[in-house]
C-alpha cells in the first residue's frame, strides 16, 4: 500500500514538474519572440488592434500559430512572426490558456479591486 502511495505520489510531482517546465519554457519563449509587444504582457492585450490571448484553449491557439505559419491564415504581422515560434507552440499556447483574461490593472486598480474583494467576501 505504502509503495504504491509512493508510485503515486511520484508520478503526479513528475507530471507537475514538466508542466511547470512547460509553463516557463512558454512564458520564456512568449516574452524572447516579441509576443507581449503586440498581445500584451501575460497575453492581456491594451490595444483593441491585437487579440488579448489568456486564456485561450491550448488547441485552438496551436491552430491559429500552425495556420499562420504554413499561410493558411493571412495577417502581415503574425505571418512574420509565426514561423518563429515554430517546435514551441505548444508550449506558448499552455503558458496562455493559464493566464487571467482579465484586462491590465494600474497598481492602484488592482489594491481596489484586491480589497474590494476581500471585504466583499468577509
Amino acid at each position: 500500500m505504502k509503495k504504491s502511495l509512493l508510485i503515486t505520489i511520484s508520478i503526479a510531482a513528475f507530471a507537475f514538474s514538466l508542466s511547470s517546465k512547460a509553463n516557463s519554457e512558454g512564458e520564456a519563449m512568449y516574452e524572447v519572440l516579441g509576443c507581449l509587444s503586440c498581445h500584451g504582457q501575460a497575453g492581456r492585450s491594451s490595444d483593441e488592434n491585437y487579440p488579448s490571448l489568456a486564456g485561450k484553449d491550448v488547441e485552438w491557439i496551436v491552430q491559429q500559430l500552425e495556420n499562420f505559419q504554413s499561410g493558411e491564415r493571412q495577417n502581415e504581422y503574425m505571418n512574420a512572426m509565426a514561423p518563429m515560434a515554430e517546435g514551441f507552440e505548444r508550449s506558448i499556447a499552455e503558458y496562455l490558456s493559464i493566464q487571467n483574461p482579465k484586462t491590465n490593472l494600474s497598481p492602484k486598480s488592482a489594491r481596489i479591486e484586491v480589497y474590494e474583494t476581500i471585504n466583499f467576501h468577509v
